[in-house]
């Protein structure tokens, strides 16, 4: 890809633009609405690699829009949260969100999250693309636990035989988990590993952890394959 679409979800028209601005001067190809309606329908005519998102937005905000996005759409959606919320942040990232920016932000900061998140989707995608033409799997980047199953080149997740559909990020944590199955890892250690850069904040591990309980484990409030150990971090359990 030589040039990133972008979309700017923002209904504030002066942010919107701004945050434009500094794309434009990255090089990336900018597309704006101002509620998550018109977002989604901007989905509909146009190829987007990367979602910019505010979270509150009159029409359809941005919870919504991301969940309805999610359906049919894997790209990175970054989400913007004024620091009241905080509970609508949590949310986003549980329905699918990758990322988030606090509101006021420093606009190097946003560039920073949208360059990571673009270099982790494309390296997902060509992976993804360049699996696709095998004429068959190598069993060796197969990894079973019990009725879990994660394909390292075709990036297809499954239990007991059921698809399970996860994003990027969702699918970088357990392959990192389900390689080493029994270890426990602390979230500072999933964050550096994941996200390929200092962990300053961990919470985002612990939502997308919560988010992929709820869509590999029968009962996540009883969970067979990924358990907390309190205090540590997380692990894929030996069956």
């Amino acid at each position: 890809m030589n040039a990133y679409n972008i979309l700017v979800v923002e209904d504030e028209k002066e942010i919107a633009e701004a945050v434009e601005i500094y794309l434009l001067n990255q090089g990336y190809n900018v597309f704006k609405a101002f509620n998550g309606m018109e977002g989604l329908k901007v989905l509909e005519n146009e190829e987007i690699h990367l979602a910019i998102v505010d979270i509150m937005m009159p029409v359809m905000d941005g919870i919504t829009f991301t969940m309805k996005a999610r359906e049919n759409h894997n790209f990175p959606i970054i989400m913007l949260s004024a620091k009241s919320e905080e509970v609508d942040k949590i949310m986003g990232l549980n329905i699918g969100a990758d990322d988030y920016v606090t509101k006021p932000f420093k606009p190097l900061e946003l560039l920073a999250r949208v360059n990571s998140q673009l270099r982790r989707y494309t390296k997902y995608m060509n992976i993804q693309k360049a699996s696709s033409t095998e004429v068959e799997a190598v069993n060796e980047n197969i990894y079973t636990i019990g009725g879990l199953e994660l394909n390292a080149d075709t990036k297809e997740v499954s239990v007991d035989g059921n698809p399970v559909r996860l994003t990027p990020i969702e699918f970088k944590i357990l392959g990192l988990l389900i390689k080493n199955p029994g270890r426990v890892f602390p979230a500072e250690e999933i964050y550096e590993r994941v996200w390929n850069e200092a962990a300053i904040n961990t919470d985002t591990v612990m939502v997308h952890v919560r988010n992929i309980r709820e869509k590999i484990e029968l009962d996540p409030k009883n969970p067979r394959y990924l358990k907390v150990v309190w205090g540590v971090g997380y692990k894929i359990e030996k069956i």
